[in-house]
């Protein structure tokens, strides 16, 4: 399968027969346009803020996942975990879905913009995890610090980050959002260089811990 990142939270896991997009954006409250003529079978959306619920510019009438639950939808297993955007349990931000999404073998999870340390259960559901897509950036989300706790926790075998600030990010909106840098010091991870996709079969998947750097 490849992986893609169109910024933000927002990817593309394009497997075998199923393509799934993760929390498209509204590209005037990010700041950077979303790619034109984006199609997919199914779209998961973490929670309803117009960063991450766009889903009217995915082309090919996909199914949209948006809540806790558990799917299966042409092959492709997901389930939907109840979470928080913030650390007060969402009296602040509302609340989050954490998806885990199976394709083509390969066991995927998307955290969304959750905002606190997960709890012994939610990180038992999330056992045996090859890739983890993870906000990293603080403010809206968990802080380096944190996300690192979150990733000792789960023990992926790949972690993409995302949810940081970028040159193209607005500046108003996202200016307290730390940069990918702070993260990557925090993991002891600098000097990544970024890839513009990843491709993955379960079979290559990474005995140690790998962290990837999505252009």
């Amino acid at each position: 399968m490849d992986i893609t990142y169109f910024g933000h939270s927002s990817f593309r896991i394009r497997g075998k027969q199923t393509t799934v997009v993760t929390d498209p954006f509204d590209s005037a409250m990010v700041g950077f346009p979303y790619p034109k003529h984006t199609s997919a079978n199914i779209v998961t959306v973490s929670h309803e803020h117009g960063d991450h619920n766009s889903t009217s510019q995915i082309e090919g009438s996909p199914y949209i996942v948006s809540g806790p639950g558990e799917y299966e939808i042409q092959g492709v297993g997901i389930v939907g975990f109840a979470s928080f955007h913030d650390a007060t349990k969402g009296t602040e931000r509302g609340s989050n879905t954490i998806y885990r999404i199976e394709i083509d073998g390969v066991s995927i999870v998307h955290l969304g913009d959750v905002g606190h340390v997960l709890d012994s259960e939610t990180v038992n559901n999330l056992d045996g995890v090859d890739i983890l897509m993870i906000p990293v950036g603080g403010f809206f989300t968990i802080d380096p610090e944190k996300a690192n706790a979150v990733i000792k926790g789960i023990e992926p075998s790949i972690v993409i980050p995302m949810h940081y600030l970028t040159p193209k990010h607005n500046a108003k909106a996202f200016g307290d959002v730390q940069p990918l840098e702070v993260f990557l010091k925090e993991m002891g991870k600098e000097g990544i260089v970024p890839v513009s996709k990843l491709t993955i079969t379960k079979d290559k998947i990474p005995e140690e811990m790998q962290v990837v750097v999505l252009e």
